[in-house]
């Protein structure tokens, strides 16, 4: 079971029926990431050059047939990072940054041999964000990143030009101590393992063949 496989508590997460006060009983202290504020650009970059890094099996034959690459990793590299509060606008700030995102590479060689390589994309950000006012504990900058070439085509100096699909949230954030309301702790369900009823279905048959002996 799961918390969401017919397993029957109040001390587990879902909907809420009726009064959400009830079964409140405490304040606690949590460590969380508070975001103070984020956007999202959705981009579609054309002729895009792929540098290929650590290929593997190394050194292919050129040329090389691009199949796809994708991200690696839903984190992005921020590099080149300027914050410039704005006099006009409090705790408003023109954000510029150059996110990094990492991609691995499928292709084929001149032999016919896959492999897979390393790429990075990267992309310039300059966005205006709610930046809270300096403390004790700093913010930070972190980017959440996707990306997805579906074509591609080779160069003679070994890269690739390609057409990407990148999607890019910048977030300004707070590691804290934030103080929320509790229902307890949760009710842990027992597991449930998977089997795949390689039987089902089988064992539901009749013993003998149903039905009367003869033919009409």
């Amino acid at each position: 079971m799961s918390f969401y496989s017919n397993f029957q508590s109040d001390k587990c997460p879902g909907t809420i029926s009726g009064n959400p006060l009830n079964g409140m009983c405490e304040k606690v202290c949590i460590q969380a990431r508070k975001i103070f504020d984020a956007c999202i650009k959705q981009i579609q970059l054309e002729n895009y050059t792929l540098t290929l890094e650590n290929s593997v099996p190394a050194n292919p034959t050129y040329p090389l047939t691009f199949i796809s690459a994708r991200s690696t990793q839903s984190a992005g590299n921020i590099t080149a990072l300027n914050i410039e509060r704005l006099a006009d606008k409090p705790n408003c700030a023109r954000v510029q940054a150059t996110i990094g995102i990492p991609v691995e590479v499928l292709y084929t060689d001149a032999n016919g041999v896959e492999g897979v390589a390393q790429a990075t994309i990267s992309v310039s950000e300059d966005v205006l964000l709610f930046v809270p006012a300096p403390s004790i504990m700093p913010y930070k900058a972190t980017a959440e990143v996707s990306a997805v070439c579906a074509e591609g085509t080779f160069n003679e100096d070994g890269t690739f030009r390609v057409n990407a699909c990148l999607t890019v949230i910048l977030k300004i954030s707070i590691d804290v101590e934030i103080l929320v309301p509790s229902y307890g702790y949760c009710a842990i369900p027992p597991a449930q393992d998977y089997s795949q009823e390689v039987c089902a279905g089988f064992f539901e048959l009749p013993l003998y063949p149903q039905g009367r002996n003869c033919c009409k």
